[in-house]
């Protein structure tokens, strides 16, 4: 839906204000803070929506706390293409549409997957939207069903600094579960520069 959404504004910027408020919607709802993102998450997800506090509902909210990102980047990775290949296109008898997906899509597509990886890794280590719709700080068990509450890495953290008696010991704990973390995101950020040089070397 974003990199849809970010197609869409960046090949028809030209119909006017419309499409300016849009980008004003986009660039407010970036800057909400994610505990709003989680209030919301909690009041449409899990309540209205009968989710309940669950898998689903924290999916969901950390969609929506990454989709303008994901519209942004792919907005200005779309517009960052020369407009000489759309040209091109269309005097190739390419429609709009096919223009924007076949043809400046697959030069933008590096860039577009970069913005996603790094709104998956932004996510990852939010506490306070899945606080609200679905983390809890322990199981018994895996959760089998995307209806079931979870156990999350940011989560653990705040729990075991907020709640925990023995604060040394779960200092030690929350050391290793942010090393942990900390260590998925570099990853992912490995695999941004490893997927980006694979890009421009077969570009």
């Amino acid at each position: 839906m974003g990199i849809l959404a970010g197609i869409y504004l960046s090949e028809y910027r030209s119909k006017g204000k419309i499409f300016n408020v849009l980008r004003m919607m986009v660039a407010n709802l970036a800057g909400v803070p994610s505990v709003v993102h989680g209030l919301f998450g909690l009041a449409v997800f899990a309540v209205l929506f009968k989710f309940g506090l669950s898998i689903l509902s924290s999916a969901l909210t950390l969609s929506i706390l990454a989709l303008p990102i994901i519209i942004m980047t792919t907005e200005n990775a779309m517009r960052d293409v020369p407009n000489d290949l759309r040209e091109a296109s269309y005097s190739l008898g390419a429609k709009k549409w096919q223009s924007a997906l076949l043809v400046v899509f697959p030069v933008a597509a590096s860039k577009i997957m970069t913005g996603v990886i790094l709104a998956s890794a932004r996510i990852a280590g939010e506490t306070a939207p899945i606080l609200f719709t679905g983390a809890t700080l322990y199981l018994a068990h895996y959760p089998t069903a995307i209806n079931q509450q979870f156990m999350a890495l940011p989560y653990m953290i705040y729990g075991l600094m907020t709640t925990s008696i023995n604060i040394s010991a779960s200092t030690n704990f929350a050391y290793g579960i942010a090393l942990v973390l900390i260590t998925l995101i570099a990853l992912m950020n490995v695999a941004i520069v490893i997927f980006r040089s694979k890009t421009r070397k077969n570009s």
